[in-house]
């Protein structure tokens, strides 16, 4: 029987822990994993005198834990519920943080959704918060190369790794056409703020509400992008006319607040649509990737679900019509009657 790998940056984290202990009565014996995310972070809550605290170990060559301090800052400054920084080791890539609870808004839906409308309302609320304190120049620009970018993991990583299929000129032709509409859709929205992760996994259940995690990636792009991450989950679902009744509400919401939506309602979800279909495509392509390259499977449980998100809708826009009969042809499904080209 072999000794476990010792885990050189846990004792790391241990030391600069105890060095804050005096001033923040930390308990370093407490410390216990809090969770884990897709990517190389990781956290750990410690008590604190009768609270606790949280701590995240970002390995410094693997991730970058500035952007997670400044976007901290900047929701906190529009009023919302994020961490506060209370002691920061940038180049070891440790963050000391106040503690948001342990029920996410994912718990609670998962456990019954007699709350779910008071849950999202409050999420909107947040949201709309959000939105109203965006000033360009922030947040890195969610422009037309780093869409695309994202867009890239579908074929990459979705189709050629996870279906095993390699696009024939024609195909190829047909997804660089409808990734320019896609594209053309999600770039002529006004740009705003973007958690680019706003979903049920990363809100928290606190005071106030919600707490907001998993914010690093922040940029400013499409104003629709953080309510199709809210309404199209990766982790549950909802009926279409829940989805739309949100929608609606969010919508009335930032038209009283004087953010940048169109004022017909139909043209303002079609733009959400289009936003969540970059989103449900870029996701298909990063379960893929977590899964085949970081060895981390549990996450292509949920690529069923994107395959309907998607599927919902592409079969609701004529325009979009190519790609629906591509996608059949990819996963091996009879090429269905009615697509117009």
């Amino acid at each position: 029987m072999t000794d476990a790998v010792p885990d050189r940056r846990l004792e790391l984290l241990r030391d600069w822990l105890a060095a804050l202990a005096p001033e923040h009565d930390l308990h370093v014996e407490t410390l216990r994993p809090a969770s884990a995310d897709a990517s190389f972070r990781r956290y750990f809550r410690i008590d604190a005198g009768a609270a606790s605290l949280v701590a995240m170990d970002a390995p410094p060559d693997k991730e970058d834990v500035r952007p997670f301090i400044h976007v901290a800052r900047l929701l906190r400054e529009a009023g919302l519920n994020a961490p506060q920084v209370l002691a920061r080791d940038v180049a070891s890539g440790f963050l000391l943080l106040t503690d948001l609870g342990t029920t996410t808004y994912l718990d609670a839906l998962n456990a019954g959704t007699a709350d779910a409308n008071a849950l999202f309302a409050d999420a909107i609320d947040a949201l709309v918060r959000w939105q109203l304190a965006s000033r360009a120049g922030e947040l890195p620009p969610y422009d037309e190369p780093l869409l695309r970018r994202e867009l890239m993991l579908f074929p990459d990583w979705y189709v050629a790794r996870h279906l095993g299929r390699t696009l024939d000129e024609r195909q190829s032709r047909t997804l660089e056409a409808m990734f320019r509409r896609i594209l053309a859709s999600n770039l002529a929205q006004p740009s705003v703020y973007v958690h680019r992760d706003y979903m049920p996994r990363n809100l928290m259940i606190s005071t106030p509400n919600p707490g907001i995690l998993d914010f690093q990636d922040a940029v400013y792009g499409p104003i629709t992008y953080d309510l199709a991450s809210l309404l199209r989950d990766a982790f549950i679902s909802w009926e279409e006319e829940r989805v739309i009744d949100w929608a609606v509400r969010y919508w009335e919401k930032a038209r009283r607040a004087r953010l940048p939506v169109p004022a017909d309602f139909g043209e303002f979800y079609r733009d959400l649509e289009w936003m969540g279909l970059q989103r449900h495509l870029k996701v298909l392509g990063i379960f893929a990737r977590i899964n085949y390259r970081d060895g981390k499977p549990h996450y292509l449980a949920d690529t069923p679900r994107f395959v309907r998100y998607v599927r919902a809708v592409i079969q609701r826009y004529s325009e979009l019509a190519p790609l629906a009969r591509l996608i059949d042809e990819l996963e091996g499904v009879e090429v269905r009657v009615g697509y117009t080209f």
